[in-house]
């Protein structure tokens, strides 16, 4: 009776965790397991394809280029070539996402940039024409509306990107090399990533669901079938997809578009202070216990920074409670707050952790741009100068520090020939400071063409004289 019970047991066993575990040759997960019904061979992403597919689109552009001619005024050469410009047309393609009813779409600002006709297709070969509502370079997100009046169209629903976990599944909708609607799958392979893209507010999410040329613009849909990305850039050296794609957050979308539904303008808050990321060397020296926040060097006067009671040498470790690791992710986080009220800033100074109250304002426009074109007989004559604020310097992306006169534009003047450069910075004529537009044309109207003058071009002074015919400029 014993030996039999003995049997038995060791049968059971044998059924129950497989021959090739007793002898040895394989191990087997308990939770790994075959399928065995209909139902799990049948698990399938169609479900989720079937409720976001329809409101992801594909968008061709067509931009007419006019090409200079090459003869200029030339009567001679004219006759026998032709004098009028000749003109070719561009097209580009790319992918969007409808986000509301009466067709509102979401696009990268890429896709339609410098575009004259926008044609979205739908999934179910329907073709409008659409307009642009808001194009944003520095997100890389544009609002496109359909031109068609009491149309209901299928729409993707937003969910948190913040919420999102490295290997969660996802998939990504779009029109890759313009094959028509393609799905992939993958999953969330980063988040927070910085450095990878174009624009200036960066914290993409990474996928390795196949991204390719021409899904730019598309969904990145979570297992809800909601949208937690917008499909922005890939990382290759042919071209191709090498599994590495990136995608807008949700979060920045729906800030975006709710600005271009409310307001039409995006007007973002402004941080006031420069940082540098903080390095493993910069936090042993801290003694903090891994490298984390972005630590102060500079802070504008009377800016929102300054007034939270920021000051060089802290380091600001998180915002409203989200960890912040470089720069780039600082601009993020206060990008996606609007103008008013407060957000809740963690620093660290001198070893002490405190908390700060960082106001919501937008970048001074002290002084007023006064963008000016000067005109008259002198050699300064058709140059094209504005005034250096806290909010054009943001706009365009310059260090927030610079003050004075820049040069917007000087492609009709006659300082073209001395070298000088749109975005020259003036910094004296004839011994006098320039501080702003009307410093530089008060002067213009008292001087003649023998004139001596410094502007600055990334840090560096060019000194200029002019004496009768002859001129020259050099760097210091």
């Amino acid at each position: 009776m014993r030996l039999s019970y003995i049997i038995k047991i060791t049968m059971s066993i044998v059924i129950l965790l497989g021959t090739n575990t007793i002898l040895g040759t394989n191990t087997v997960k308990a939770d790994v397991k075959v399928p065995t019904s209909d139902l799990e061979i049948k698990l399938s992403y169609a479900p989720v394809v079937k409720s976001a597919a329809p409101a992801v689109v594909n968008i061709y552009t067509k931009r007419v280029v006019k090409n200079r001619n090459m003869w200029g005024r030339d009567p001679f050469f004219n006759r026998f070539f032709g004098s009028a410009p000749r003109e070719r047309v561009e097209r580009s393609l790319g992918s969007g996402v409808i986000v509301r009813s009466n067709g509102i779409i979401v696009t990268n600002e890429h896709v339609i940039a410098g575009a004259d006709e926008i044609t979205v297709i739908l999934s179910d070969r329907r073709e409008y024409e659409a307009e642009v509502i808001l194009h944003d370079e520095r997100t890389d997100l544009a609002i496109l509306k359909l031109k068609t009046k009491n149309k209901k169209f299928p729409t993707l629903k937003f969910d948190n990107s913040d919420q999102i976990e490295v290997g969660d599944l996802v998939l990504a909708i779009g029109n890759p090399f313009g094959v028509g609607q393609t799905v992939t799958s993958g999953i969330i392979s980063a988040v927070a990533r910085t450095k990878v893209g174009t624009s200036d507010y960066q914290s993409f999410i990474q996928t390795d669901a196949s991204v390719n040329p021409g899904n730019s613009g598309g969904a990145l849909v979570d297992m809800k079938g909601r949208l937690i990305g917008i499909n922005s850039a890939i990382f290759s050296r042919s071209g191709g997809s090498n599994g590495i794609g990136f995608a807008i957050p949700s979060n920045m979308v729906r800030f975006v578009l709710e600005t271009a539904l409310s307001d039409g303008k995006l007007v973002r808050p402004w941080f006031g202070a420069s940082g540098q990321s903080v390095t493993q060397d910069i936090a042993l020296s801290l003694g903090l216990n891994r490298p984390v926040g972005v630590m102060i060097d500079e802070v504008y006067p009377s800016g929102p920074a300054d007034n939270a009671g920021l000051r060089s040498g802290d380091i600001l470790l998180a915002i409203d409670g989200k960890e912040v690791y470089d720069s780039e992710a600082l601009r993020f986080h206060i990008a996606l707050k609007k103008i008013g009220g407060m957000v809740k800033v963690d620093i660290l100074r001198e070893e002490i952790n405190k908390m700060l109250y960082l106001p919501l304002k937008a970048a001074s426009e002290s002084p007023a741009r006064n963008i000016t074109e000067i005109r008259g007989k002198t050699v300064f004559s058709n140059l094209k100068i504005v005034n250096l604020s806290p909010a054009f310097n943001d706009e365009n992306n310059l260090d927030m520090f610079l003050k004075g006169v820049l040069i917007l534009d000087l492609q009709r003047s006659s300082l073209r020939r001395f070298g000088l450069k749109k975005g020259d910075i003036f910094d004296k004529i004839d011994g006098k400071k320039i501080n702003n537009v009307q410093d530089l044309t008060n002067i213009v109207k008292t001087i003649d063409n023998d004139i001596k003058f410094t502007v600055i071009r990334a840090g560096r002074i060019i000194g200029c004289e002019i004496r009768g015919r002859r001129y020259g400029c050099s760097f210091r």
